[in-house]
């Protein structure tokens, strides 16, 4: 339990930075949005997936790939089970496992995402929140990480795309 190796975590200047304005940019769009707009384009997760976007840009779990299809995944399943099944906490618990091993089969996993059944059943939400949120806010994610992480010449992103 008291673990064996050093943090592998290492603080670089730059990186943070980079971390906070990508997070910082990011969230204030969603939020100009959401003010601007008859849509809440802000979601927890978003803020976690920012986090890995910016802070662990490098990440299997922080590219393109996992971010839009982690979320959509995650939130078309949660979707399907409000709508079958509606909001019972059984159907929470089986729609998050059910995300969490669809994720996993599709080589999208991205852990923010995980939330997102939660936020549909206990929401109610219609079948639009897959688009407006979801894949509207992480195709904005994705971009903004494009943009700020390839602005340093030490970092390449996306790692992969497929």
């Amino acid at each position: 339990m008291k673990g064996q190796a050093e943090n592998p975590l290492q603080v670089n200047m730059k990186d943070v930075i980079a971390a906070f304005i990508g997070g910082f940019i990011t969230l204030l769009i969603l939020i100009s949005l959401t003010t601007n707009t008859s849509t809440n384009w802000l979601i927890a997760p978003f803020g976690a997936s920012c986090t890995l976007a910016f802070g662990v840009w490098n990440s299997p779990l922080s590219q393109p790939r996992n971010i839009i299809g982690g979320h959509v995944i995650s939130s078309l399943v949660g979707l399907i089970m409000y709508h079958l099944f509606g909001n019972e906490p059984w159907t929470i618990a089986l729609a998050v496992g059910l995300a969490v091993a669809a994720m996993m089969l599709t080589k999208t996993t991205h852990p923010p995402a995980g939330g997102n059944p939660i936020i549909v059943i206990l929401g109610a939400h219609s079948w639009s929140f897959l688009f407006m949120p979801i894949l509207l806010g992480t195709v904005l994610i994705v971009l903004m990480a494009l943009i700020v992480n390839n602005l340093q010449s030490d970092r390449v992103y996306p790692i992969f795309w497929k």
